[in-house]
């Protein structure tokens, strides 16, 4: 049980966690990472599908070029015109795709090349050449070179065999600088764009945590407005969210426990204050009466004897009203035993043979086993049940005291049962309540300030077990108390 004291200390500690600041964090930190992720991923894919269409377009001239070199009726004119196609004469527009190719014979003769090639890109720049493959297969012996201008070019070499005694050596260049210049000014966009998305996905985190938490705090206006007159009031769960719903039935079920217990409360008071009132009244009057006149020994003597037994009254009040509270805050300590439940109840009823005889009311037993249960408290549970069936049996009647067990092994039922004036319907879901008496003309009884079963609901409550209560008027009562059997009591 958390005390009084630890709850202030809690309440009184600075609390810096926002749940507005964590959810903004947790939407940025994921927006962040999403944004980041995709962008690497659109520039990686961006950069792949151009280097591949490049190399695919490199491969491909060198192929072309080589079938020319393979048909015997080719002459050097088309040979030629193919090499020149990445030439820019001056009507045309410069193309994006500026491209290179150069045909050189075995003995090292250059047979056709494209204009400005030997300045830009030299013989021996090139890469050993490979024999005749498939375009796939050349892709991966391209290779990219840097030239002292800073123009980027991707390279091929491949070899080109004719005859057995007459080869070639094809060359081809991409000029791929413009495309190295647009990735460039893309990353740099990226970079730009990227804290800018991050700083708007953080304001725009924040606006949506904010909005979200609008219905908690609607609900902390609500639970501010009631106060101990307005427990009625109560949160409709339908018009809130989904994940608050949960917490708006809690609310409400959680002021329907203050309500009961206020209620309860303030009846309890109220019973209080009747049931003393009544015996310091009695005191009181009939010492002042007593006081009136000069009164004879025996006299004072009866009086005294009166006062006693309403004191006596008073102390067995307080003593329930302690115990009820004690057990209201889980402030008794069990020391729970495995009892024989037959030898329990003969010795209880022994204690009670000199009443039982003056009824001239018969106890019976039936059936045996163990439970596990503090044995001054079990005795008294079954004490109050007891006393209160021989009070109510006529003489001539029969209580029969049985002992059984569950079918899962896990309880046992003391059942007390009397052949008495029996409790009327209406009365029964009541007896359990403190002060609360059926017959009320028995008020004044020493025992009968109505908290006997209220006390056994209790003792069976913190046994983890409990007790009901069956009756007929005029026919009788059975009152079976339900314990653990021999499981760990918490």
């Amino acid at each position: 049980m958390v005390s009084v004291t630890s709850l202030k200390n809690d309440k009184t500690k600075p609390s810096h966690n926002s749940i507005v600041g964590k959810l903004t964090l947790l939407y940025t930190l994921s927006a962040s990472a999403l944004l980041i992720g995709v962008t690497v991923f659109l520039y990686e894919v961006l950069e792949k599908n151009l280097r591949e269409e490049d190399k695919q377009f490199l491969a491909e001239k060198a192929i072309t070029i080589n079938n020319l070199l393979q048909h015997k009726e080719a002459n050097l004119m088309l040979l030629e015109q193919e090499v020149q196609r990445g030439t820019v004469t001056v009507e045309q527009v410069e193309p994006y795709y500026k491209y290179f190719s150069r045909v050189i014979k075995f003995n090292g003769t250059v047979i056709a090349e494209t204009s400005g090639m030997g300045e830009k890109i030299p013989i021996s720049i090139f890469s050993k050449p490979v024999a005749e493959i498939e375009s796939g297969d050349l892709i991966e012996h391209i290779k990219k070179w840097s030239a002292e201008d800073a123009s980027k070019y991707f390279l091929l070499s491949m070899h080109s065999y004719v005859t057995a005694n007459q080869s070639f050596v094809i060359q081809v260049a991409l000029d791929i600088s413009r495309e190295e210049a647009l990735l460039t000014k893309y990353k740099h966009m990226l970079m730009l764009i990227l804290p800018i998305g991050i700083v708007l996905s953080a304001i725009l985190g924040a606006l949506a945590a904010h909005r979200g938490m609008l219905p908690l705090q609607n609900i902390t206006l609500m639970a501010e407005r009631i106060t101990a007159n307005q427990l009625h009031d109560r949160i409709d769960p339908a018009i809130w969210p989904k994940e608050l719903q949960t917490i708006a039935e809690a609310f409400n079920q959680m002021l329907d426990r203050l309500k009961d217990s206020f209620t309860r409360l303030t009846q309890f008071s109220d019973d209080l204050a009747h049931e003393f009132r009544t015996p310091i009244n009695n005191l009181m009057g009939e010492i002042q009466v007593t006081l009136v006149r000069a009164r004879t020994e025996k006299e004072y003597r009866e009086t005294l004897e009166s006062s006693l037994e309403e004191c006596n009254k008073l102390s067995h009040m307080i003593d329930s009203l302690l115990f009820l509270a004690r057990a209201d805050n889980v402030q008794i300590p069990l020391q729970p035993i495995v009892l024989d439940v037959r030898h329990e109840l003969e010795a209880i009823c022994d204690s009670y043979d000199a009443v039982i005889e003056e009824q001239g009311v018969t106890t019976v037993y039936e059936g045996e086993s163990n439970l596990l249960a503090d044995p001054i408290l079990f005795r008294r549970a079954v004490s109050n049940v007891l006393s209160n069936a021989i009070r109510h049996t006529s003489r001539g009647g029969k209580i029969k005291l049985s002992v059984a067990l569950s079918t899962d092994l896990l309880s046992v039922f003391v059942c007390i049962s009397d052949t008495g004036c029996g409790i009327a319907e209406e009365h029964l879901p009541k007896v359990f309540d403190r002060f609360y008496r059926i017959d009320q003309a028995r008020s004044t009884e020493l025992h009968n300030a109505g908290l006997g079963l209220a006390i056994v609901q209790s003792i069976l409550a913190i046994h983890g077990g409990t007790a009901t209560i069956k009756s007929k008027l005029h026919q009788g009562t059975t009152v079976t108390l339900k314990f653990p059997a021999k499981r760990t009591l918490s």
